[in-house]
């Protein structure tokens, strides 16, 4: 007599959100662990129009207004062409010809603005604008990824994920932008262990952390402005990278083990495994953002990276320490937080 056994049937999802939405939790050496996303932007994209839909200040057919020129442009797109929402996003000039048309057949409309030399650069150029709409159209609704609550709130469904896998983790490392999701894991994973370290991943040129703002070509992380979500309080720790050290990255994480990430993914990869390799003892988790392929004709084209004048090129000497972000050189550098305030690091002893 034969037995046949029948597989329980895997889940099927009610969209790509949902089916998307999370990570994938990836051993990439003894300690260190890889939380790879899809998409990220797309979990509080879903999280932020969950949430008003809920508290009823977005309304069937309300027009949705947000500024962003990556991920959280295309999963807002994804949400918004799903639910059936009429979507307005204002970017700029680093909205590549492909995310460009990705949004425009999820039925966005893109807006393109340039740097007209006002406070926070091309971001608040961006935001500016958003304004300027979103006093046109009064019934409208914005999103507001840098500074609505909602986006690192999201980031709980990731923390539950991580604990109720890995268990206990010592140090999370992840790129800053709008603070969301390294903020929102911090603070969730902390409810059970309030010892977790938490390592942010910046770039030269962005005022996040303090260095002086100048234009960067590792984009994806880094600010003009500062997002109401980035509580650097929550800071163990400081890096900052550079697009070669970061593109290297980004190749090693793909010749390595097989993860075809972007380069912000590559820059937490490049701390992350640095850090795990410094504390053997410790169980490390990088956040990976989003995956390669919006990147294929930038970080993984040899013609491009020559026509930039980059180099990936690795950074064996580690990064260097320094005690103020002024004092931070343009090669990968470091500084202990502390979970300080901003201030208190930039003007030491000013509140004392």
């Amino acid at each position: 007599m034969t037995t046949t056994v029948v597989a329980s049937a895997a889940k099927v999802h009610s969209s790509v959100v949902e089916a998307t939405e999370l990570p994938r939790l990836i051993q990439l050496t003894d300690n260190l662990y890889g939380a790879a996303f899809s998409l990220m932007k797309l979990l509080p994209a879903r999280y932020i129009i969950d949430q008003a839909e809920a508290a009823g200040t977005l309304l069937p057919g309300t027009p949705i207004i947000e500024t962003s020129s990556g991920t959280f442009a295309l999963g807002l797109a994804m949400v918004c062409r799903l639910r059936g929402y009429p979507l307005t996003i204002v970017g700029d000039a680093a909205i590549d010809r492909e995310l460009y048309t990705r949004l425009t057949m999820l039925g966005a409309t893109v807006e393109i603005v340039e740097d007209t030399g006002q406070p926070g650069g091309i971001q608040g150029a961006r935001l500016a604008r958003v304004e300027e709409l979103r006093l046109l159209r009064p019934d409208s609704f914005v999103p507001g990824q840098y500074d609505n609550p909602n986006n690192p709130a999201a980031y709980g469904a990731v923390a539950e994920l991580i604990s109720g896998t890995l268990g206990p983790v010592d140090c999370l490392v992840g790129p800053v932008g709008s603070g969301g999701s390294t903020g929102g894991l911090a603070a969730a994973l902390r409810l059970s262990d309030p010892t977790l370290h938490l390592v942010g991943v910046d770039t030269h040129g962005s005022i996040i952390f303090g260095t002086p703002d100048r234009p960067r070509m590792l984009r994806g992380l880094g600010s003009s402005i500062h997002p109401g979500n980035v509580r650097h309080s929550a800071y163990d720790e400081v890096h900052w990278v550079t697009a070669p050290e970061a593109f290297h990255a980004t190749h090693e994480l793909f010749r390595t083990h097989g993860l075809f990430m972007g380069p912000t993914s590559g820059a937490s990869f490049q701390v992350a495994a640095w850090w795990a390799r410094q504390n053997p003892d410790s169980t490390v988790v990088a956040v990976l953002p989003d995956e390669g392929y919006r990147y294929q004709s930038t970080v993984y084209n040899e013609a491009w990276l020559r026509e930039q004048g980059i180099t990936p090129a690795a950074n064996a000497a580690g990064p260097a320490l320094v005690e103020h972000p002024l004092d931070a050189p343009s090669t990968w550098s470091r500084l202990l937080w502390a979970r300080r305030r901003f201030d208190d690091v930039m003007v030491p002893g000013a509140n004392a």
